[in-house]
This record gives structure tokens, sequence and C-alpha cells, in this order.
């Protein structure tokens, strides 16, 4: 189905900015290479990173971390950790700051933003080790950067908000770091969408940008030789989770015509079934990454909300 005339008018340049790539059919450095090209069109962060290499403790090599202190930090906040998108295959803390760095200076609060190991060379659970070994890393210097241990948030966009409410599962099972919520900007949550299993059968999602090929190709990344049948399914694959429950409150954003809009719904419904806090909120005519058009209308909406509620979760007890 074609579903060109049902994108918002103001972000339908963006498709032509992101041409559709064939990722079975290129090496993924050829693959990642043409990525840091379309990358280079974000703007360029408002706070400069610190570049530091902080521990696995999974046993894997250290892992840098890039990490953005606002100008002025929120008395009582707490802190971000954010985890970048690219499909499990390709993106870098290095090509994608813009958005850890608006999180800091929105919320007033340090965020640290951490360069997980990339599949296939390093398929599942390598990346989500990186993402916990971060956290830990972040929940250890509250006192040398001044935050509260106790508001830790995790947020990422696209296959970053999927590692993020993996990281949340994985951090609840191994009993910490303790996360107060999470931001979820159009996450990667299921690894049956778009292919035999998939069971969402929606015929305007997945056309641009992030397709149902990308998505099967992605998702067969990061599987390697796992075989998905233990109890980590759900850290792999947080649709498959079987238990919800007593995880942190989720701020979840999606596009009406993203490939991820129906199972960021269905996860978003499953949460509220499990007791879970949830904001959602879906913004008609949107494609993935629709928001890398900053000036598009619908783009400030959407960005305002996530600052706004990052701010929210992340700030002090006070507002």
């Amino acid at each position: 189905m074609d579903t060109r005339h049902l994108v918002d008018r103001e972000i339908a340049p963006i498709i032509d900015l992101f041409p559709r790539a064939d990722l079975d059919a290129a090496p993924i450095a050829q693959i990642r290479a043409k990525a840091a090209e379309t990358y280079s069109i974000l703007p360029p962060p408002v706070i400069a990173p610190e570049r530091l290499l902080v521990p696995s403790i999974h046993g894997g090599p250290d892992i840098m971390v890039f990490l953005y202190r606002p100008a002025t930090t929120r008395p009582g906040g707490g802190a971000i950790l954010h985890i970048h998108g690219g499909g499990m295959v390709m993106g870098s803390v290095e090509q994608m700051q813009a958005g850890p760095a608006a999180l800091a200076a929105a919320a007033g609060v340090p965020v640290a933003s951490v360069e997980y190991r990339l599949a296939p060379e390093h398929p599942f659970p390598a990346p989500q080790e990186d993402c916990h070994s971060a956290l830990a890393w972040l929940a250890g210097q509250a006192d040398a950067l001044g935050f509260d241990a106790g508001r830790i948030i995790v947020a990422g966009e696209s296959a970053g908000g999927g590692l993020a409410a993996a990281l949340a599962i994985m951090a609840r099972d191994l009993g910490g770091p303790a996360i107060a919520g999470q931001l979820l900007t159009y996450p990667m949550l299921d690894h049956r969408t778009g292919g035999d299993a998939c069971p969402y059968n929606n015929p305007t999602t997945g056309e641009f940008i992030w397709t149902r090929a990308s998505n099967r190709f992605g998702w067969r990344a990061l599987q390697g030789d796992y075989k998905i049948d233990d109890t980590r399914r759900g850290w792999f694959s947080p649709s498959l989770a079987d238990d919800l429950s007593n995880l942190p409150p989720a701020y979840i954003a999606t596009g009406s015509l993203d490939l991820f809009f129906d199972e960021n719904l269905d996860y978003a419904r499953r949460l509220v079934a499990a007791g879970v806090p949830v904001d959602l909120h879906s913004y008609a005519g949107a494609i993935h990454a629709f928001n890398a058009i900053p000036d598009a209308a619908l783009s400030q909406r959407f960005n305002g909300g996530l600052l706004a509620a990052a701010a929210i979760m992340a700030g002090s007890s006070g507002g």
C-alpha cells in the first residue's frame, strides 16, 4: 500500500533524506558508513560531552560513555541513561549527540549516553549487558555528579528505546540498579514484527525509513544463535516478556505510520494491565525518525512532550 499521502506534509522531506536501503545486499561496514552520512543532518549538540570509559560488570570490554552535564543542575534531580538508535546494527554516541544533550539541558540533570556493542559482531546479550554496565556505573556516580540515585531514568529511540525497555526488565530481574522511569521513543520491542510470525497486520505502517525487511535484518543480527527459549527472552525482545509487573513508569511516543506503532501500543496496553503507569502518545502522519525534521510542528509537539516528561521523571521531587 502506498502511504506517502498519509505522511504529514512538513515531515515528508525526510523520506528522501533517508533513502530506502536493502540491508541484506551490502556489507555491514558499508551500511554503517551510509548511515553515518544520513545522521550528519542531525543538529549539533547544545552541550559538549565528556568522553569516559567505564567498566563492564558482565566480563566484557570497557564501554565508552558520553556524559552531558547541564550548565545548571536541578537540585534533588536524578540522571538519565541514554541509549542511541540504529536498528541494533548501526549508529554511535558520536553520531547521535543532539538527543542526549537536549535531554540534559531540558531536565537539568546529567545524561550518560552509552556506546553499546553492535550486532551482528556482538549479538545478544552483548548490547544489553553493556547498557546494564553503564547503568551500574551511572548509579555509582550519584555523589560525584550530585544527583539522586533513586531518580535515574532510561531513555532511547528506536533500537535504543527497545534496549531501554529491555534494560528496565533486566534491572528488575537482576535486582538493580533501580530505575525511576522509561522514556521510550518509537521503541523497537518485538522481534516478530515484519516476519512470518508477526501478530500485527497493519497495511499503513512501515513503508518508509525502517521497513519490515530492515526490521528482519536487525533482529536476525541481534539474535545470532540465541534460541529465545529461556527466561531472558524479555531482555532480548521486551514484547516477549511474560511478566511486565514492577517496572518503572513509562512514557511511550510513536508515530501512526511507524513500523513499530502496533507493537508500541500493545506494549503500552500490557504495561497498564500489569499495573505500570504509562503515558502514551501517538502522532498522526508520523513515520519512523520523523523528528529529524526539527522545525516541523509535529516534531516540535513531539520533542516538547518528550523533554517535559524527562524533566518530570528525572527532576526533583518538587517538580
